[in-house]
């Protein structure tokens, strides 16, 4: 005897087909349970009634969808893929190859193409990391987590250097992006600086134990840096977090740039910290319209800067300042 697999809505249909013959439901009810009009009811109980439950089993089980690509266009995109794109995973792959080449798919088929090809290795049995998430702030700038990374952004292209990045708690945005030489206390002020004239003053950051933020020569006493002295003229807090899984928001943005943003500077031609810098801003507005999330408070907790807040006087820092001058 054939075993007949029915899909849930299947079920729920024969089960209403049911009840229906043994007069147990009216025409109309039928139709509401099912989401159908009187005549598909009729239709499909002169089916049920001639053919049994077999007549409410897709007739396009088994067969191609009429939506399937063909071989030619697989093979387009796999050639593209392996072209211009071949260490691109298959979620930003899909995006390049709708903007610059008009192909359109889907992530998940790509991701099958790519992983029957050899071009993608399923990640999705990663052993689970063993750090539990810190709960969210619930405010946009109610904390914001800052770092620095270097790395080889512009790969062979030009030399390696450090981005600095300013990201949201409440809302992973980038809230800043700023390409330097390297991390440097003169650096985090200027670009500390743009911050706030941009978005307002945060309730605190949220750094590492960098001896930017913090005296770590074990005579600290109630020392603090030049960097902390001048937050705490504006009234900003700094938080120095004991781990990095601690401040995860930024460490996992750096993750998410440190292959997104190395293979968009790549398909842009950018070689060089200026010319990343001025290219930033789009980039950083694409990103968190993609990957920025609402905060669980509307309320926005920057506050405006006052004509007290002298930032010529707080965030100004002499090039040749040395951590020992703090």
């Amino acid at each position: 005897m054939t075993v007949i697999q029915m899909s849930e809505r299947e079920l729920t249909r024969l089960r209403v087909l049911i009840d229906l013959s043994d007069k147990r439901l009216t025409i109309d009810a039928a139709g509401t349970l099912l989401g159908v009009e009187r005549r598909q009811v009729y239709r499909l109980r002169r089916a049920f009634a001639t053919d049994g439950p077999t007549a409410l089993v897709s007739r396009k089980r088994g067969r191609a969808s009429n939506h399937r690509h063909g071989a030619t266009f697989r093979q387009t995109i796999l050639a593209l893929v392996r072209e211009h794109y071949p260490d691109f995973g298959p979620t930003l792959a899909p995006e390049k190859l709708a903007t610059r080449h008009g192909l359109r798919l889907g992530v998940e088929t790509l991701r099958q193409w790519m992983i029957a090809d050899g071009l993608w290795i399923d990640r999705r049995h990663r052993l689970p990391s063993p750090h539990q998430p810190r709960r969210r702030r619930d405010c946009l700038g109610e904390l914001v987590q800052i770092d620095g990374s270097e790395h080889a952004w512009f790969e062979d292209r030009g030399p390696t250097c450090t981005l600095l990045a300013f990201v949201d708690d409440a809302t992973s945005r980038l809230m800043a992006l700023r390409f330097v030489t390297s991390e440097s206390a003169f650096d985090y002020f200027r670009t500390t600086r743009a911050y706030l004239e941009t978005h307002g003053k945060p309730v605190a950051f949220y750094s590492d134990k960098h001896n930017i933020f913090r005296v770590n020569n074990g005579e600290g006493g109630d020392r603090v840096t030049q960097f902390g002295r001048a937050l705490t003229a504006l009234n900003i807090d700094i938080i120095c977090a004991n781990s990095p899984q601690a401040k995860g928001r930024v460490e996992r943005a750096f993750g998410t740039l440190q292959d997104r943003l190395v293979k968009e500077l790549r398909l842009a031609g950018i070689s060089s910290i200026e010319a990343a810098n001025a290219w930033l801003p789009g980039f950083i507005a694409a990103h968190n319209a993609r990957f920025g999330r609402e905060p669980a408070n509307a309320k926005d907790l920057h506050r405006k800067l006052r004509a007290a807040d002298n930032l010529d006087g707080h965030c100004h820092i002499n090039p040749v300042w040395r951590p020992e001058d703090s």
